[in-house]
């Protein structure tokens, strides 16, 4: 070989060589998880999807591409929609509509989040106190969305709740994971509930979506931790709540008070869905109930939405749009739910969300009827509830918060129960609560 063509191809090497090393030594970056992308990510998954994918849920999910099976008078699919991955599901049947790179393992963003109050959740009582350590708020990323949590300043399990779910606060995510034990445990519980659950296409390294190597989930598997975690009431009540207060630092002695108590300000924060808060250029969507958003250098936007028209119930996932104009993500989600409503009936289903491990998929309507509630979702007990009575709507408002366009939290048809042994009883119907838009 000419001297020439060998200190070429050495070059190429050399280049090749540093270039991997940058990109396996890249740092995260910041989690922004406002919803409001603009910029092009600097560090992004390929835009090809891999030639081999999982096909859980049914063989046509584990292809590229579009995936639908159009009937009579089914209208097509939007033209415009630029994500690399997403997914339109019956949250009740669990039938998959219409799917694009549904397998496609993607860095998740804050939708992770989902499988962190699916996990969590559960094990405190929205009432239990909780004086926040210096510790406990240390290590959050660079960049990181926060609720504005103080250290030494005390916080009720609801109010870190709201945190997470309206503001995406990573602080509070970081102190709810301390409470269950610290970011490591709280991570080893995500990862056996996501198996459990059989999101195989997930991997978690952070419990609140910052990039990290390594993480990874799907548009398949995000809407699974969605449809877990919309039958536990407190669950539904936080992704539809649309503001709340927030209580600040204490500011000193209350002007008058004989006792000294020391008073404390609080400030209202807003939901960064914009699907159910609205924006500048983009409305509430009709029926929307939830649940979560996320936006990270390296995912991109995310989404993952339900609602409920008509009668039907929907799910929908959208990863990283590649049109990049404000608000995307949810423009895209709010023209693929527009599609699913129309061709619910019209089309035949490319899959279907699979049921969580152990389940028994033979159980009838009636027997035993849920509020959705999980072992301990929120209220300490450890048992699940057997009320069919609806939740009043006000219950966020009562609660600091206003549910606004959210949901009316109360049960129709059939239930699914996630009873204290974990197991889940699937039915015919699929029980989110009746979802009403409550105009103020």
């Amino acid at each position: 070989m000419p001297a020439s063509k060998k200190t070429i191809r050495r070059s190429l090497l050399i280049t090749s060589a540093t270039l991997l090393t940058v990109s396996l030594g890249a740092p995260a970056f910041a989690d922004t998880d406002d919803a409001s992308p603009t910029a092009s990510p600097t560090s992004s998954p390929s835009a090809t999807p891999p030639a081999n994918m999982s096909s859980l849920g049914g063989e046509r999910l584990g292809r590229p591409g579009n995936q639908v099976d159009l009937g009579t008078g089914a209208p097509v699919l939007p033209p415009d929609i630029t994500a690399r991955s997403w997914i339109v599901a019956d949250a009740e049947s669990g039938d998959v509509l219409a799917a694009h790179n549904a397998h496609w393992r993607l860095p998740p963003a804050s939708t992770l989040k989902m499988l962190f109050a699916d996990t969590v959740l559960p094990k405190f009582p929205r009432s239990t106190s909780h004086k926040v350590t210096p510790a406990e708020l240390a290590g959050i990323g660079a960049g990181s969305s926060v609720v504005g949590i103080k250290e030494n300043q005390t916080y009720t399990v609801h109010d870190l709740w709201l945190g997470v779910f309206l503001k995406s606060g990573n602080d509070a995510v970081h102190v709810l994971s301390a409470m269950n034990g610290g970011i490591p445990e709280t991570v080893q519980d995500m990862q056996a509930h996501a198996d459990d659950l059989q999101a195989l296409d997930t991997h978690v390294v952070s419990p609140d979506g910052y990039d990290a190597r390594g993480q990874v989930s799907s548009a398949y598997d995000l809407t699974l931790f969605a449809r877990s975690g919309l039958q536990k009431k407190d669950f539904r009540e936080y992704c539809s709540t649309v503001r709340a207060a927030f209580p600040g630092a204490t500011t000193g002695k209350t002007a008058g008070n004989k006792k000294g108590t020391s008073a404390r300000a609080s400030a209202e924060i807003r939901n960064t869905n914009r699907l159910l808060s609205g924006d500048s250029d983009i409305t509430p969507y009709q029926g929307i109930a939830g649940v979560k958003n996320g936006n990270t250098t390296n995912a991109g936007a995310t989404f993952t939405g339900v609602a409920e028209r008509g009668g039907k119930v929907l799910l929908v996932t959208v990863m990283n749009p590649e049109k990049k104009e404000h608000n995307e993500v949810y423009k895209e989600a709010a023209q693929l739910l527009d599609w699913g409503f129309q061709a619910a009936d019209k089309v035949q289903p490319v899959g279907e969300l699979v049921a969580p491990k152990g389940v028994d998929t033979t159980a009838q309507p009636g027997a035993n009827a849920s509020d959705g509630s999980s072992p301990g979702t929120g209220s300490g007990t450890g048992t699940a509830h057997t009320s069919t009575k609806p939740v009043a709507a006000s219950t966020a408002a009562a609660k600091g918060g206003s549910s606004g366009i959210g949901i009316a939290l109360g049960l129709t048809g059939g239930f699914l129960a996630l009873l204290a042994a974990g197991v889940f009883l699937v039915n015919r119907r699929w029980p989110l609560p009746d979802l009403m838009r409550r105009r103020r």
